[in-house]
This record gives structure tokens, C-alpha cells and sequence, in this order.
């Protein structure tokens, strides 16, 4: 897995910017696939050959002072038990100011290594005085630097690198299907934990965003084993402005990244909200089979159309997730949730097969005598040869004359037809065009 760096500091240092200025280009996704959510706080970027995760926790506009201070305490918290190196950004021309000192105190105590990252520096003669006062706060690696001029950048860079390079990341050795139960508060995620390990190991609280850290339940079932990561929830943005975001944006990428399977929980009773469909985007970005649990079934009006209206509903509000099973559930009685754990299997399945490249271009040759891709600019596309490079997630390269040709919506075309022939259910397919070359068969 990789490292997480994640950037801390209190209100207007900069800390976006920064994000923005690190990340460069690769913030500028283009994702063809609709309703993914693009607000995003965090990029796996890399830095001379290293790779790692920079989370943003920018955004938070609080009000007044008591708030900024319980928030920014809160946030410096996640940062410190979520991240691998933390990255604390203060604001050179202001000054150290008293939340500095505060956010300081907390990363102190914990053994974690943090670069103090001094921005707004744009003339380091003019402005060393500013950069020495703070020293005092108490950290060994400190830096000058301007996020909105990139100043410095590569030595920030060099450093943070080099701390990440001392970080030794957990490697997971056991032989349990890692299963991540995702969702907004109060979906019902703790009380599906319990119900599926039949014990009380969670806190199971009406007041959402109780569940404080990822916890991890093994558990048998038929002689398989599962490991249930229980994530903080993923909360929404409140009426007083506040964007709370980074807390579960932080522990979500994190679970997600180590999971084998996503168990998205949905509220049946509130339905399907802005926030979902960001955790949603979350877990199909980083390409992990999914499926979608209805809960709270046993308590909501239903006739024999309610299931098949919901289904239709959430396919046309999440048109990127239409491979994912759904399925409809009650952690308060227990109704249909023992069916997840079977349901998991034969997703982690799907997301791990491999199709014979013989049989796969049988189906691809069909496909495309069915439907011809069409001719584009005067040119006709020609699909000569298909395999696949890679499982978990399915990753097919099908070679051509003109990769740079083919619209999207025939790369959707023989995805369903891949889909019709071999399933994939519940898993995402990555599907490229490239032009035909010697190497493609060596």
C-alpha cells in the first residue's frame, strides 16, 4: 500500500495551493464514465520515482474561534493516526500564530514524522527572520517555500521523500477476504458489523459519526474467513459551512485501499445523497468491486414494486456503478445480510478471473462483426487482437490501427459484451485501445 502524506494546518496557510501545486496535471483526470463525483482531496502522485497518496484537508472555513479550534484539534488527530508523514503548513508572512503552536503541540506527541512546511515565502534574504521563528515550534524538518510561485518545492519534495522512504507500510499477510463497509453516518455500518460477527464490537449509536477509527473484525462463516474494516463515516457538509470531509476522506481511502471488497451502505430510509455518491466515486476510482447494501429495509413502506423502482432509481443516479450487485438488507433483524458474505465471495471472484485469450478474441471477433465500430474522419478502425494484461481490477488492451478513433461509447459497447459473456459482476473492467505493434505479441 501506498504511503499517505497528508497536509495539515489551520485556515489560509495555503494548504491548497500547495495540494494543486504538488499534484500538477494529474488533479485533471478525465474520466468519461458520468455522475463521478470530481471534488477531490486526494491524488497518488510520485516525486523521483517514489510514489504516495497527498491528502488535502483544506476547506475548513470555520466561523468562529472555539469551532476553528475543536475542528483544526480534530483534524490534526486524523492526520496523526491516518497518515504515514505529515506535512504542517504555516503561513511565513503572518507569523507563528497561536493555532500553530496548539496544531504543533499535538503532532509532537506523537510519534510520527512531520515537515514543517513555512509558505508564503517568496524572497527567503528579505523574509529569514519570519522562517527562524519557527524553529520554535519544535520540529527538525522545517522548509521555506511558496506554493503560488513554486519556490522550493523540490526540496520539500526531496525531504518529504525521504522520510516516506523510512516508513516501513504494513504488508498484510493473512488470507481473509478483506471486506470494507463504507457509507455516510449513521447508514447502519456499525450494526451491520455486529450483525455479520454476531458479537458486539462496535458502538452502535443514533448519533451519527460515533464510530471514531477503522476497526477491524475477523470473522468465520463456512469455513471462509473475512475481515470486516469499519470506517468512520463519511459526513456531510453541515449548515454552518463547516466541510468536515477530510475525516472519513482520509480513513475511506485507506480502508478502501486494502479492501479485497466494498460494502457500500445505503440508508433505505433517507436514500441515496450527494455524500454517497462522492464515497461512491471513491471506490470506483480506485477500481474496487463493489456492492451496493440497502439498509434499513425492514423499516421502510414497501409494495411489490418498491425493490425494482429503487434499483432503477439508483442505476440512473449511478450510471459508473451498473455492474454492482444490490442488495437489500435489515442489520436491526438481520434480514438478508449472511447473503453478503456469499455475495462478496463471487464478486472477489469475478474482480480476480481471467479469460484465455483465445476464448476472449472469439467473443471480441463477434462483437465486433455484430456492431462495426464506426468510421471516423474518412478512417475505418480496424480491431485486430485482444488481451488481457491483468486481473483485480480486469484490465483488457485491445490493439487497433486507430486507438486515438474509438468514442467512448464503443469502449462501453464491448465492455457489456464482455460483461454478457464472462460476468464480471460486481467488478469493474479497464478497457484501452492501443496500436498494433511487434511488442504486442512478443
Amino acid at each position: 500500500m501506498k504511503p499517505i502524506v497528508a497536509i495539515v494546518g489551520r485556515p489560509n496557510v495555503g494548504k491548497s495551493t500547495l495540494f494543486n501545486k504538488l499534484v500538477g496535471d494529474r488533479v485533471a483526470i478525465v474520466d468519461d464514465q458520468p455522475g463521478v463525483t470530481r471534488d477531490r482531496l486526494y491524488r497518488e502522485t510520485e516525486w523521483n520515482g517514489t510514489e504516495f497518496v497527498l491528502v488535502d484537508t483544506g476547506g475548513l472555513e470555520p466561523r468562529n474561534n472555539e469551532f476553528m479550534m475543536s475542528k483544526i484539534k480534530q483534524q490534526a488527530e486524523v492526520a496523526m493516526n491516518e497518515a504515514d508523514v505529515i506535512l504542517f503548513i504555516v503561513d511565513g508572512k503572518a507569523g507563528v500564530n497561536p493555532l500553530d503552536e496548539e496544531i504543533a503541540y499535538l503532532l509532537r506527541k506523537k510519534n510520527k514524522p512531520v515537515v514543517l512546511c513555512v509558505n508564503k515565502i517568496d524572497n527567503y534574504v528579505s523574509q529569514m527572520d519570519d522562517v527562524y521563528d519557527f524553529w520554535g515550534l519544535g520540529f527538525d524538518n522545517l522548509i521555506a517555500v511558496s506554493g503560488e510561485h513554486k519556490i522550493n518545492l523540490g526540496d520539500m519534495l526531496d525531504m518529504i521523500i525521504g522520510l516516506v522512504e523510512k516508513v516501513e507500510i504494513e504488508e498484510e499477510y493473512d488470507d481473509s477476504l478483506k471486506l470494507a463497509i463504507i457509507g455516510r453516518p449513521n447508514a447502519g455500518k456499525s450494526s451491520l458489523v455486529n450483525r455479520l460477527s454476531g458479537e458486539e464490537r462496535t458502538i452502535v449509536s443514533e448519533v451519527a459519526g460515533t464510530t471514531r477509527d477503522a476497526i477491524d473484525t475477523l470473522i468465520e462463516f463456512e469455513d471462509n474467513k473475512y475481515t470486516l474494516v469499519d470506517t468512520a463515516g463519511i459526513r456531510r457538509k453541515s449548515k454552518i459551512e463547516e466541510d468536515l470531509e477530510y475525516y472519513s476522506v482520509l480513513r475511506a481511502i485507506k480502508t478502501i485501499k486494502r479492501a479485497d471488497v466494498c460494502l457500500w451502505i445505503l440508508d433505505g430510509i433517507e436514500g441515496l445523497t450527494e455524500q454517497d455518491k462522492r464515497i461512491a466515486g471513491i471506490a470506483y476510482e480506485e477500481r474496487k468491486p463493489i456492492i451496493i447494501v440497502v439498509n434499513k429495509w425492514d423499516a421502510m413502506d414497501k409494495n411489490t414494486h418498491t425493490m425494482q423502482k429503487m434499483r432503477e432509481y439508483l442505476l440512473s443516479e449511478l450510471p459508473f456503478l451498473s455492474y454492482a450487485p444490490i442488495e437489500f438488507v435489515s442489520a436491526l433483524t438481520g434480514q438478508r445480510t449472511s447473503k453478503l458474505l456469499e455475495l462478496a465471495d463471487t464478486v472477489f471472484a469475478e474482480y480476480t478471473k481471467r479469460i484465455s485469450t483465445g476464448l476472449l478474441n472469439t467473443v471480441i471477433k463477434d462483437a465486433v462483426m455484430m456492431n462495426t465500430p464506426p468510421t471516423r474522419k474518412g478512417r475505418l478502425i480496424k480491431i485486430n487482437y485482444a488481451t488481457q494484461i491483468s486481473s483485480a481490477p480486469p484490465r483488457f488492451i485491445l490493439f487497433c490501427n486507430y486507438p486515438e478513433l474509438v468514442h467512448f461509447s464503443y469502449s462501453r459497447y464491448i465492455e457489456n459484451k464482455l460483461r454478457e459473456a464472462f460476468g464480471f459482476e460486481g467488478s469493474p473492467i479497464d478497457i484501452k485501445f492501443e496500436r498494433k505493434n511487434d511488442k504486442a505479441h512478443s
